[in-house]
């Protein structure tokens, strides 16, 4: 739930209030006494985060230390909104008004970071989270009702993208995926098209046909748009999202513990793209944007596809199956080529691809590459200017060979040694155009609270992804 925000013409003293600054000489207008002066100037000699509590109220101050890249400074900005949350959440106080002394765009982090850190999921809870963040007052002449209201319709949607990932199978089907895309759609504005089964199959999408063999639920394949009468681009910008919504593996079986255990986000891919398209309808950014989500699950029923079977794609492709758990690249090519029907201006695809990925990675970072150097330069520095950062990764033509196969046109694995790259070198085949891959690694779903990121769905993705396209836009 976002809490109401708005602007404050002048100080209130009889609310929470929480302070960014970079001396202690900037704390002289909030009516400090002489012990609490002399334990701050302490205090702050060590650590950077103080929190004093005037019950039932607090005053919580936060030390921005100056760093070489100005990003590191916005990303403490970020942290310090999520330990404000957890402060005012220990003394039950809902409401807080933010106070910036420090540069102009650590008060957007802030906020951003205290938003994010409101989150909660207990759809599935006996007991309901009981502690909510109502009233947010920004006192900064610096910071637009415009990008207040941005902030809160952006982590809007990321808390959307974390909903999807953290809601199980046995709700969240493919057809129950495409359900909660219309109530996005209807109300932000965007337009959704949802192929069924036949549809799919009159198409002959052999990848995600294949991948569904093993289902007892039919698949889908969503189609979002938002195309706004000022939008800046004559051609599309196309966002391909890996909709698996639940991986066993299918015949090629995943082990139990830490690995399928936590299959439900691998749809992730999938909510990161339709919650961007769902907050570019929200801020009404003028681009033309389209989302393609194939959805299935991957499952192990007797007519399930098998390591052997040599399948059809969308385009014509035919693939040797060497590991039914290599699935995503499957549906995902299927998309990447009905994109081109979109004559687009760029493809972006995002997906919880390999676990290869994780090995390059980690939590901290998605991977990724393609073909158009400029593009890749704005998203990267975008990563670092909201902290979903991407490592970008060659995609070498070495790297396409174990891709052979001796009986069809490519085969779906490769080989173990550089599995990312070898799966983006699958996916390149399907191309013809400007394009970014982007595998997401272990940053979809966190076993533990990490700052503004809960445990379980992150909604990593959606913030880098909307802000890039908010570049190119020229919104900026």
């Amino acid at each position: 739930m976002i809490p109401t925000i708005s602007k404050a013409a002048a100080l209130n003293n009889t609310i929470s209030t929480a302070v960014l600054f970079e001396d202690l000489s900037q704390l002289s207008n909030l009516n400090l006494n002489e012990a609490e002066t002399t334990h701050l100037k302490k205090h702050f000699e060590k650590e950077t985060s103080c929190t004093i509590h005037h019950f039932p109220n607090l005053l919580f101050l936060e030390k921005i230390k100056p760093e070489k890249q100005n990003y590191l400074e916005v990303e403490a900005a970020r942290k310090a909104g999520s330990n404000l949350f957890d402060a005012l959440k220990a003394l039950k106080s809902n409401t807080v008004q933010l106070i910036n002394y420090g540069k102009p765009e650590l008060m957007p982090a802030f906020l951003e970071g205290l938003l994010l850190s409101s989150y909660t999921f207990d759809k599935y809870k006996k007991e309901k989270e009981t502690f909510f963040l109502e009233e947010v007052l920004v006192s900064d002449t610096t910071t637009s009702e415009e990008q207040i209201a941005e902030i809160a319709n952006l982590c809007k949607a990321v808390f959307v993208a974390r909903d999807l990932v953290n809601e199980p199978l046995s709700f969240l089907t493919a057809t129950q995926f495409s359900k909660e895309f219309e109530k996005l759609s209807n109300e932000s504005g965007f337009t959704l098209e949802v192929f069924n089964k036949q549809k799919i199959e009159t198409l002959k999408m052999g990848g995600l046909l294949a991948v569904n063999k093993g289902s007892i639920d039919p698949p889908t394949f969503n189609i979002l748009e938002w195309k706004p009468d000022n939008a800046s681009n004559s051609a599309p910008i196309v966002l391909v999202g890996k909709g698996i919504v639940f991986d066993t593996g299918g015949l090629s079986l995943k082990p139990t513990a830490n690995s399928m255990d936590y299959m439900k986000c691998d749809m992730a891919g999938g909510a990161v793209v339709a919650t961007t398209v769902y907050a570019a309808a929200l801020n009404k950014l003028p681009l033309h944007i389209i989302a393609l989500v194939p959805a299935t699950d991957n499952r192990p029923d007797g007519n399930a596809y098998v390591p052997g079977d040599v399948i059809t794609m969308y385009d014509g492709t035919t693939v040797e199956i060497k590991n039914t758990d290599a699935e995503g690249r499957l549906i995902l090519a299927d998309a990447l080529s009905y994109a081109k029907k979109y004559k687009p201006q760029l493809v972006v695809d995002y997906a919880t691809l390999t676990g290869a990925a994780v090995m390059v990675a980690g939590a901290h970072a998605a991977v990724a590459m393609g073909n158009t150097d400029e593009h890749m330069q704005t998203m990267k520095e975008t990563g670092f200017e909201t902290y979903e950062r991407i490592i970008e990764v060659p995609l070498w033509e070495e790297y396409a060979k174990p891709l052979k196969s001796q009986i069809a046109d490519l085969n779906n694995l490769g080989v173990r040694e550089a599995q990312s790259t070898i799966a983006g070198k699958f996916l390149e085949h399907f191309t013809d155009y400007n394009w970014i891959h982007i595998d997401s690694a272990d940053t979809p779903f966190f076993k533990e609270k990490s700052n503004y990121l809960p445990a379980g769905g992150t909604g990593y993705g959606t913030r880098l992804l909307f802000n890039f396209l908010k570049k190119l836009s020229g919104s900026n």
